[in-house]
């Protein structure tokens, strides 16, 4: 999702028409006996937790609060970082001692943006935040509490993930707070509503979250001549209604819903009445991605190449050009059906249920674009293996996949290619990063270079 803060985004009032002040369920709070909030940047706590952070830490309750970051990117190129890093910490402090003053402050101070790039760190800190000894089966008085997952934030979709799987390992419960939701979301279109459980606030909450909110001055005024502050007007409406929204996906002590394969069912209901759902044919995004791929081959002909997931067979036309033979795999019947038209008899096709069911052979190109992530952990760990075990020992392995969340796909980009770079047979050989996407080529260890094969150095 992408935003501009800048814009007067969706008014208050239509969330207030749309029910969002009744329509949640009650927050649950009873057994809690221990409260960590998780931020993603300082303020964050005070938009999304702060009438929560009032209630338990007046009660007694032992309170955390996490932060992830220091917040030193919200005005790129118009503010001194270092000074802009400071003034929030000292601004954060402030918050804190209105809303409970005798939390528990952690600061990790992880880089603005980059959390993504930081996850082990994040989830390390905010694991060692929780109270020792609360294992498997023994945190359920423990309440997290961290950005949505699905707030349109990369930072806050990333703290989102790595609190839920704390949560999970501690069986904790845990709530979700959105804060850029209510800035770009529409209450008429699809949303988390079933999930939604709402916390109504006092009085002297709501005044404690205005008080606390402007501490944190340099997001809520101006702090440069000509910017705009990052929560304007209309998020500052937001912030004062009577109730506090979260996202609670799970029941305490209920185990996670299981996160299973996408099946063949799903790809038939996908595929039904679309030629090209995905934009393969159409979008510039797509053809020059391919062209990427390409380019990123390591040699220019290959004997035999294997694409898993070869959908309609865009990419698979351009992959004959460069091999003796491909053979082509999808799970649905629908793009195979497509793909035929579109390539003839140049190219073998299969319908497969992967990874349980595998082609023959050996290859010395497996293409993986745009796939992993549909597979469960177990069956992720056993396509990677397959993988390997049917690849040429001078073999190479192209992964490519979006990085942006996909909330059906059991797995995101980055992860399927952690465990690619994780099996103990591969080594990279080529990375390219980008916001939308990564691409890795693989070989058999060691890796060695272009340049290297070819006799140049």
């Amino acid at each position: 999702m992408t935003f501009d803060h800048r814009e007067p985004g969706t008014a208050e009032q239509t969330w207030v028409d749309a029910g969002i002040l009744t329509r949640p369920h009650p927050l649950d709070l009873e057994g809690v006996d221990e409260l960590v909030v998780l931020a993603a940047h300082p303020d964050d706590e005070s938009f999304g937790a702060a009438g929560l952070l009032h209630r338990l830490g007046g009660a007694g309750v032992p309170v955390t609060v996490v932060v992830a970051t220091d917040g030193e990117a919200s005005y790129p190129g118009t503010a001194d970082v270092e000074e802009l890093r400071t003034t929030r910490r000292g601004e954060l402090v402030a918050a804190l001692a209105v809303l409970a003053p005798s939390a528990r402050l952690v600061l990790l101070g992880l880089p603005d943006g980059g959390l993504r790039e930081h996850r082990d760190e994040l989830r390390r800190g905010l694991d060692a935040a929780l109270a020792p000894g609360r294992g498997q089966g023994h945190g359920q008085g423990t309440l997290l509490v961290a950005p949505w997952r699905g707030d349109g934030h990369r930072d806050h979709r990333v703290a989102g993930e790595t609190a839920a799987d704390v949560a999970a390992a501690r069986d904790a419960r845990l709530a979700e707070y959105p804060i850029w939701w209510w800035h770009w979301g529409d209450p008429a279109s699809d949303g988390p509503w079933q999930h939604l459980h709402g916390l109504r606030l006092t009085p002297t909450e709501v005044a404690a979250k205005a008080k606390a909110l402007a501490a944190h001055a340099t997001q809520v005024a101006l702090p440069t001549p000509g910017t705009e502050p990052v929560l304007g007007a209309e998020m500052l409406r937001h912030a004062a209604r009577p109730v506090e929204v979260f996202v609670v996906e799970r029941a305490p002590g209920a185990p996670p819903p299981p996160t299973r394969s996408l099946d063949r069912g799903f790809f038939d209901t996908f595929y039904a009445g679309r030629t090209d759902p995905w934009g393969f044919e159409t979008r510039w995004y797509e053809e020059r991605k391919r062209a990427v791929l390409l380019a990123a081959l390591p040699r220019p002909r290959f004997r035999h190449g294997l694409e898993i997931g070869c959908s309609t067979g865009v990419l698979t036309a351009e992959l004959a050009h460069r091999c003796d033979r491909v053979t082509g795999v999808d799970i649905a019947d629908a793009p195979l059906d497509r793909a035929r038209r579109r390539l003839g008899d140049t190219v073998e096709l299969l319908r497969l249920d992967t990874p349980a069911r595998w082609p023959d052979g050996t290859y010395d190109l497996i293409v993986l674009s745009e796939v992993l992530y549909y597979y469960d952990r177990a069956d992720l760990d056993t396509a990677v293996d397959r993988t390997v075990a049917t690849l040429d020992d001078d073999g190479v392995v192209v992964a490519c996949h979006w990085r942006h969340e996909v909330p059906e796909y059991p797995l995101a980009g980055d992860e399927v290619h952690d465990a690619l770079r994780s099996h103990p047979g591969l080594d990279v050989l080529v990375r390219h990063e980008e916001e939308d996407f990564v691409l890795e080529v693989l070989v058999r260890r060691p890796a060695r270079s272009v340049a290297r094969e070819t006799g140049l150095v």
